[in-house]
């Protein structure tokens, strides 16, 4: 892996606290992601799956995790399955990892060969009442491709029909929206490698330049700081293109006096960082321009504010929301008096300000979490207020990255430059 080695520490720990949600006698099985085919015998980059990753430190096809913390032989009470390795593999496909080495990194003792899974679970199950298997629930996820962890739960329900099924998501969602100390080390370091890619673009942005040559300009810079790339796929939306939330497309000409809105993160041992910024392709803000930008930085440092312990996501929203109406009536995109009259379900600054404000942040970008719990020290989210005005060409978002702490919101990209004058200054450089 291009990212330097992360302590074991972090996986036991984690194993530790998912062991102690578990009902007695469970056995929980968490599986790798599949690698995902293409056309011919050609396939995508292989992302590891969440959850293994969060339990184990394995970034690697074809592994299997299986924990039983009541199991009668304590070897059995974690076990960790790789894929062998041989000689050929070690030809066509290169390097995997050995037993001693997915030791290393997990801190599971008992490492055994993927070939074996089969056998060993059938004896566990034998001891066990419940099976705890992983599922996708985030609530914004759209799955149409079978995935590895359905393929799997269709086997085990058919070949042990009358074992207790339980739901490992549940677990995992309440686990993973509180980060370790280490967790929100990996996460400053991808939001550093963020930092060092922005700054190279406000040097490279100007009139005539390709959208794409601003995301070829993210990659270099994120490849070189050991980032596998961006957490996402990169908006870089100039003019009207910022008033299309997920313009992807990034396929246009940046002209002189638009703007360009820019979203992207970069990924750092899986973990991600999500910042947006928007800057004037041509290095200057115009009146109109400026007036927008201050606006949306003026609600998102109130909105910053918010986010502290006991406040919960909806309260949070509901308050951006007031501000965010105060700023559009300022900019004449809304009348006082039908935002008196408003209908409170349809509030109108939703016109010119239609996503939320903020997201869970960790292992995926749109990280997992309950929207009813309530703001907790070591969360950390994003902070993306934005305004859309497609009948001016113009959109300008900003976003930073925000842990709660007891003493308040920590901006982890607090050395991002963000006000215009700054944008200004750096780009005339």
């Amino acid at each position: 892996m291009r990212y330097l080695p992360i302590g074991q520490e972090l996986f036991i720990q984690n194993r530790s606290r998912f062991a102690k949600q578990l009902k007695p006698s469970s056995v929980a099985i968490f599986h790798s992601n599949d690698v995902m085919p293409t056309n011919a015998d050609s396939t995508m980059p292989f992302r590891q799956n969440s959850d293994l990753f969060y339990l184990s430190g394995i970034d690697q096809e074809e592994s299997i995790l299986v924990l039983f913390p009541d199991a009668r032989d304590e070897r059995m009470r974690q076990v960790l399955f790789v894929r062998e390795t041989n000689e050929a593999i070690l030809t066509w496909e290169g390097y995997k990892l050995t037993k001693q080495q997915a030791r290393q990194v997990s801190g599971v003792q008992t490492v055994l060969w993927t070939h074996e899974f089969e056998q060993v679970l059938n004896i566990l199950l034998g001891e066990a009442e419940h099976i705890y298997l992983n599922t996708n629930e985030h609530p914004r996820a759209t799955i149409e491709v079978e995935t590895r962890d359905a393929r799997f739960i269709k086997w085990c329900q058919a070949r042990y029909p009358l074992h207790r099924y339980e739901r490992s998501a549940p677990i995992m969602h309440y686990l993973r929206a509180v980060k370790s100390e280490q967790e929100i080390a990996l996460i400053k370091n991808a939001c550093t490698i963020t930092e060092k890619a922005f700054r190279r673009l406000l040097g490279f942005i100007r009139p005539g330049v390709m959208e794409y040559e601003i995301e070829a300009e993210l990659y270099h810079e994120f490849l070189r700081n050991r980032s596998r790339g961006p957490a996402y796929q990169p908006i870089i939306a100039s003019g009207a293109n910022a008033c299309v939330l997920h313009y992807v497309a990034n396929d246009q000409e940046c002209k002189d006096g638009e703007l360009v809105l820019m979203d992207f993160g970069a990924e750092y041992a899986n973990y991600a960082a999500d910042l947006t910024r928007t800057v004037p392709v041509n290095g200057k803000f115009t009146k109109r321009q400026r007036e927008v930008y201050e606006a949306v930085l003026l609600v998102m440092q109130a909105a910053m504010q918010m986010l502290v312990p006991g406040n919960t996501l909806d309260q949070y929203h509901a308050f951006v929301g007031t501000v965010m109406e105060n700023e559009l009536i300022r900019l004449g995109l809304l009348h006082e008096a039908d935002v008196r009259n408003q209908d409170p379900a349809q509030p109108l600054y939703r016109k010119y300000f239609m996503h939320g404000t903020s997201h869970h942040l960790g292992l995926d970008v749109h990280d997992v979490g309950s929207k009813f719990r309530p703001f907790e020290e070591g969360m950390v989210f994003t902070c993306e207020p934005g305004i859309y005005i497609p009948e001016e060409g113009l959109g300008v978002r900003l976003e930073n990255d925000v842990l709660i702490t007891k003493k308040g919101p920590q901006d982890l990209m607090e050395g991002i430059p963000l006000e215009a004058d700054m944008i200004e200054e750096l780009m005339k450089r």
